[in-house]
């Protein structure tokens, strides 16, 4: 009888252990059932692409959060932002009017690429020049140096973060054509001028690719050390806008979003990190 005492309190102990692992464990079992948070991005197209970049390699490092991006354009993305449809407005000019209630992030700068067909000629144009064109003053590639053909004018539709900067830097108060094919993406700008030897549009360097031809602006090319040195003219900010007090997953996706690591990575997607501007351009 006396052998049994200490079998079965040796059971007991390790019963004891068993039950103590099991209540450890317990809630981290409960953790990963818990329901993911979720955050909504929405507004310009042209934030869109790597917003979606830095987002998905976010979820691959922090669990439990869904990360849902949508476009829209700036001015839809700061309504959304205000009115609480999505918790982060992305925007790619800056805030106006009451869109300055919300507090931006500036993630990065971007320069707006004046693009033309790869099989056309011209490599530089003057503001005036550019405006020019896009005003319909000019219509012949002829009277800007290039071949005779006629000028076929594309651009973003109004409420666009590109429009709005382009407008601003080289329309000023002159309207565009009413006779511009008028797109609601940068993809979609790219795909028609890219399709058209007689077109011109213009989108975020970032986005340009081997089936357009970026142009010179005043004698500069677009690129991340002529953005980065202020010598290049067209460049607007990327902006993550929201209101005051967001959640802490919303604040930590917009730290993570001025991370090193993520800076570097808009920096290969063609962006200028916010560190490498020059202050006063």
């Amino acid at each position: 009888m006396k052998r049994f005492i200490p079998l079965a309190l040796g059971a007991i102990i390790l019963f004891a252990i068993l039950a103590a692992i099991h209540s450890l464990r317990a809630p981290a079992r409960r953790d990963e059932n818990h329901a993911p948070a979720s955050i909504t991005l929405a507004g310009s197209t042209s934030v869109q692409p790597f917003a979606e970049i830095l987002a998905d390699e976010y979820m691959n490092e922090v669990e439990n959060i869904i990360i849902n991006i949508q476009g829209g354009g700036s001015s839809a993305g700061a309504r959304s932002a205000l009115s609480g449809v999505a918790e982060v407005g992305m925007l790619s000019r800056e805030l106006q009017g009451d869109e300055k209630t919300l507090v931006p992030t500036y993630i990065a700068y971007d320069a707006i690429a004046l693009v033309v067909h790869t099989s056309n000629p011209s490599r530089n144009l003057d503001i005036a020049e550019v405006q020019g064109i896009f005003a319909g003053k000019t219509t012949d590639w002829s009277e800007v140096g290039g071949e005779t053909r006629k000028i076929h004018v594309v651009t973003r539709e109004e409420g666009s973060g590109t429009r709005g900067a382009f407008d601003q830097i080289i329309m000023g108060t002159v309207e565009v054509t009413p006779g511009a094919i008028v797109q609601d993406s940068n993809g979609a700008v790219r795909e028609i001028v890219a399709g058209d030897p007689s077109a011109i549009g213009y989108l975020s360097l970032g986005l340009v690719d081997k089936r357009v031809k970026a142009i010179a602006v005043s004698g500069v090319l677009p690129s991340i050390a002529t953005v980065a040195n202020n010598t290049y003219k067209l460049v607007r900010p990327m902006i993550l806008a929201t209101r005051e007090g967001p959640r802490k997953e919303v604040r930590d996706f917009i730290s993570y979003c001025l991370s090193e690591k993520a800076q570097a990575m808009l920096a290969k997607e063609g962006l200028v990190p916010v560190t490498s501007v020059t202050p006063g351009g």
